[in-house]
């Protein structure tokens, strides 16, 4: 096989970890995460916390949030053999088809039932491990939106595998942003997390702020499995982009995309013109963001397509640098984790 260059090669996104720097619960109270802050231009790291955030912005920046809102996307059922079965909720498809990942045997025909009388029939089996199906209450198939308000009854918190513990009630307040609105994600944009009610007003006295919205899908966790990763099939997540946030984007204003799903909508757009649909953008050191200047991020999974994100603004050389310095400082990684602001 030809060498790969170091940008094309999954193995250089891989870094040492010590696992017990996962949060496995969110940091409180949320001003007091740790914040690392790098200068793209002096290469400097300084070592801070989240609350002192507002010392390290640049001024005259226009701030763009993601207002999804996580759905209770996990949900127990069995299969009419008596099979207890798990199903995670991934995105509708189109009006009735929705894709799914299921922990455990089906083929299609396979109809799984669950509490509120609500119904699922297996109807493809993807390559990717995905499922298509379609569910049903009373015999009538129902749209994604109704499927939200019954699992909301039924489902729990779909927390990412990595947190390798059940979700429990607190996690309903915890793993959404206080910002929230629009329902469909999987996981949180959990950058996000890091603002409570009173930094956020405070952040929007001071900056023009705007907001648009990607549901994020479960395959924000799939870690890259392909040697050179421009063969990676990267996942597609509906977005809607805000008039205010298009307006800011049109503009000349400079932009912290606050998370890892702000940046990838926005430069979709940038490339395609489009305010709605799917997004699949791929963002690595030679596909580097063309509108979004500054970055306000966790820290992420080794080989995952979102550090390979963080790569394309800094460098695979200053991505490894900076993360082998996270793990010195023992700083907490993932989604409950803490901060980097890329300025």
């Amino acid at each position: 096989m030809m060498n790969l260059s170091k940008e094309y090669s999954v193995e250089s996104y891989n870094y040492e970890f010590d696992e017990s720097l996962i949060a496995k619960k969110p940091i409180y109270p949320k001003e007091s995460a740790k914040l690392l802050i790098y200068y793209r231009e002096s290469k400097k790291i300084i070592h801070s916390t989240f609350g002192d955030i507002f010392q390290y912005l640049p001024k005259d920046i226009s701030i763009l949030f993601n207002n999804t809102k996580v759905i209770k996307a996990r949900i127990f059922g069995q299969k009419t053999s008596g099979g207890k079965i798990e199903v995670l909720i991934n995105r509708p498809l189109n009006s009735d088809k929705i894709s799914i990942f299921v922990k455990g045997k089906v083929r299609v025909g396979t109809k799984i039932s669950f509490a509120e009388n609500l119904d699922l029939d297996i109807l493809e089996l993807i390559s990717d491990g995905s499922r298509v199906g379609k569910f049903s209450q009373f015999g009538k198939t129902i749209s994604f939106s109704e499927l939200i308000v019954i699992i909301d009854k039924i489902g729990h918190i779909p927390l990412p595998p990595y947190i390798s513990r059940d979700d429990d009630i607190a996690d309903e307040v915890d793993y959404q942003t206080v910002f929230a609105k629009k329902s469909g994600a999987v996981a949180s944009p959990t950058a996000s997390l890091h603002f409570s009610e009173n930094m956020l007003k405070e952040l929007e006295s001071r900056f023009q702020t705007a907001y648009l919205t990607l549901h994020v899908g479960a395959g924000t966790f799939k870690p890259v499995d392909v040697e050179d990763i421009r063969e990676h099939k990267l996942h597609k997540e509906i977005f809607q982009i805000s008039d205010k946030a298009k307006n800011i984007i049109d503009s000349q204003s400079k932009i912290l995309a606050v998370g890892t799903t702000v940046t990838r909508t926005i430069e979709y757009y940038f490339r395609t013109s489009e305010i709605d649909g799917e997004a699949d953008i791929f963002l690595h050191p030679n596909s580097k963001p063309q509108r979004v200047n500054y970055l306000l991020t966790n820290f992420h999974l080794p080989k995952s397509t979102l550090l390979m994100l963080v790569s394309s603004f800094i460098g695979i050389d200053e991505m490894q640098r900076i993360y082998k310095d996270a793990v010195k400082n023992r700083y907490k990684f993932y989604s409950y984790g803490d901060a980097m602001l890329i300025i």
